[in-house]
């Protein structure tokens, strides 16, 4: 999304996840490990401090200079001044490629209050969370906010649709503005000025912005309204309660699951396409064009809420696991107590981009479990989670590249494994994976799946050279959850382009009975999902077609079919349900006249079905012949120009 108007066993184990992609991958090049090893197996590594720090007031040699750890005790001034010098940094929208990550976690308390409150903006890669038990464990009286930042020069236009990369999770927060506008640091830009963005709690954000486990005591804005043409690009809500509304306006497609709201609104209830999955308040469900895209599930068919690190009744660290949930609706913690299992710290290595992938991979084989502290780790050698219930958890939006065309991490057991808050990036040399999870041909577990969380995928847009990775995910994980991805082949950025980053695929699933959530897939050079495994469920999914195709006849499936679908059922599968999922035709950077037979491809079999999906045109000269099937549409610039959704409400193979 940009501007726009709306050793052996390894080896084995990197060949089968190709071959199951149908790609090869080339054998790795031996390299020495790029990084220094900071600690043994034995216990959980002390990072060094020896980086200069934003919060030198509160950051901790558990975790190294780009975690940051408050607590009550500390004075709001000095709390509010290393905020704002993680703000200042990390907020304009130069920082949306640079190398700096930050956690900001707040241990149980209260900070700010309704007379003094407390007020900051979360910028790119920065992750806020509290460290409790429960989210109202951790209070915060004031505003934590998302503005435009993306402004065209001259202009009152100001948009949010970059407004990628950060998080807010585990914490109340009681909405409570200032009398007057606050210093914000930086200052938002907003062409309506501070005052107006002094008048809600806006969470401005597009893909990649996940607000998970927090309880917010009033409304939220999803797209900042103090600029002309203020559109923000999608979002997703998990685990939370608002007591207030969810502002939608002009924020294009939004996911909430698993939650409690007081209401939404927009134009009436949202522009293209909101879905909701076993929340309680969520408006009706009606699907009959622009402003009235609602999907509704009652219940969420089966969940299991993300890791997270808390502080236990003693002070010390832990990492609480959540159990799965089947046919569950609201919160997973509404009751006051929680199923699942909490981890110690000492269970865990504790990761740097010093570390060498040998530390990690041995760490690994050791049966540790892996956090990766904030940073960019240049990885070398496959990291392979081989242990049934390995959690691997990424703090900052901590970000692997990987070197000499490798898979930079490999999940092998079907069984447990937990993987979330990650970046994965292309690399120089094509990689046939970036993530693979799961074995072919193995039996997951539906009691104990396999779960990838917050994990966003990119190729191109932050590299200094060109990168490819054919598949970006691989699942083979039968019962696994994929909660929250977006895999994204970068349309602005550094080395952009249709030879310069190259991808054919964002996600293949060919585990049976994985459940998707929240599924974000954009701009890839073939079929942007490929979904082979049967009795898949997908609740939401956005996507863009490539903006950037040269011509018709080098982006064809076939003879018999144009361009490729967005997603696409494979041919062997006899089950799988759709519901709320679009695709926006974006044919910007390229001259040529572009075609798409159908938008959504699968089987003709009674036990395919599609709930609620449809296809946008948005730019460009061309678009979709069908929606679904050869049902539905044309989406073109000639049948459509007025950016208005065309829908199907219902398709059964």
């Amino acid at each position: 999304m940009r501007l726009i108007a709306r050793p052996l066993v390894l080896r084995s184990l990197l060949l089968a996840g190709a071959l199951a992609a149908g790609v090869l991958a080339a054998s790795p090049a031996s390299a020495s490990p790029a990084r220094a090893t900071t600690a043994a197996v034995g216990s959980a590594t002390q990072v060094s401090s020896a980086a200069a720090s934003l919060c030198p007031d509160a950051d901790t040699a558990t975790f190294g200079p780009n975690v940051c750890v408050f607590n009550d005790t500390m004075s709001q001034s000095a709390i509010q001044a290393d905020l704002n010098a993680i703000s200042a940094q990390q907020v304009p929208v130069a920082s949306q490629f640079d190398s700096d990550r930050y956690s900001v976690f707040f241990e149980p308390g209260t900070y700010g209050s309704a007379a003094d409150p407390l007020v900051f903006q979360v910028g790119y890669y920065t992750q806020v969370a509290g460290l409790g038990a429960l989210p109202l464990d951790t209070v915060i009286d004031g505003a934590i906010d998302v503005f435009n930042n993306l402004c065209t020069a001259g202009t009152s236009d100001c948009n949010a649709d970059d407004n990628f990369w950060r998080s807010m999770s585990n914490l109340t927060l009681n909405v409570d503005l200032p009398s007057s506008a606050p210093a914000y640091a930086p200052e938002p830009g907003d062409p309506y000025g501070a005052a107006c963005d002094n008048t809600a709690e806006m969470w401005a954000a597009s893909q990649a912005a996940p607000i998970r486990r927090t309880i917010i005591n009033g409304s939220v804005v999803l797209q900042d309204y103090c600029a002309a043409d203020n559109y923000a690009s999608g979002g997703f809500i998990a685990d939370s309660q608002v007591s207030g509304d969810l502002d939608f306006y002009g924020n294009q497609q939004y996911l909430v699951r698993n939650s409690s709201i007081g209401g939404a609104s927009g134009c009436p209830d949202g522009l293209w396409n909101m879905v909701y999955s076993g929340v309680t308040g969520a408006p009706a469900p009606v699907f009959t064009g622009q402003c009235e895209q609602n999907t509704v599930l009652a219940s969420s068919p089966v969940t299991e809420e993300a890791p997270f690190l808390y502080t236990n009744s003693g002070g010390a660290y832990s990492v609480f696991v959540p159990a799965v949930q089947t046919s569950s609706s609201g919160t997973s913690w509404a009751s006051g107590t929680e199923t699942g299992k909490s981890l110690p710290l000492s269970s865990f290595f504790v990761a740097t981009p010093a570390t060498s992938d040998a530390a990690i991979d041995l760490a690994l084989l050791a049966g540790k479990n892996l956090i990766l502290t904030p940073g960019v780790y240049n990885v070398s050698t496959p990291l392979l989670i081989s242990r049934p219930d390995t959690v691997v958890l990424g703090l900052g939006f901590a970000t692997l590249i990987p070197e000499h065309g490798i898979i930079p991490m490999v999940v092998a057991p079907n069984t447990g494994v937990k993987v979330s808050d990650l970046i994965f990036d292309a690399g120089p040399v094509n990689s046939p994976v970036l993530l693979s999870v799961g074995t072919p041909l193995s039996a997951g577990s539906a009691s104990d799946p396999d779960t990838v969380q917050d994990v966003f995928f990119r190729v191109g847009g932050a590299e200094s050279t060109a990168t490819s990775a054919t598949v970006s995910l691989l699942d083979n994980a039968s019962n696994s959850i994929i909660d929250d991805v977006w895999a994204w082949r970068a349309d602005h950025g550094n080395d952009v382009g249709w030879t310069e980053n190259k991808g054919d695929t964002g996600v293949v699933v060919t585990g049976s009975d994985v459940t998707a959530y929240g599924l974000a897939v954009e701009h890839y050079q073939k079929s942007e999902v490929v979904w082979s495994g049967q009795g898949g469920t997908d609740v939401f999914f956005q996507n863009e077609l490539p903006y950037d195709v040269p011509s018709q006849p080098a982006w064809n499936e076939s003879a018999a079919f144009s361009g490729y679908p967005a997603f696409q059922v494979g041919s062997n599968v006899t089950s799988f349900h759709g519901y709320g999922m679009g695709s926006y035709v974006v044919f910007i950077d390229t001259t040529a006249t572009l075609g798409v037979t159908e938008a959504f491809q699968a089987p003709k079999a009674p036990g395919i079905q599609f709930s609620d999906v449809f296809g946008v045109w948005i730019g460009g000269s061309g678009g979709l012949d069908s929606i679904v099937n050869g049902t539905g549409g044309p989406v073109t610039n000639t049948s459509d120009p007025a950016t208005a959704p065309l829908d199907v409400a219902s398709y059964t193979g």
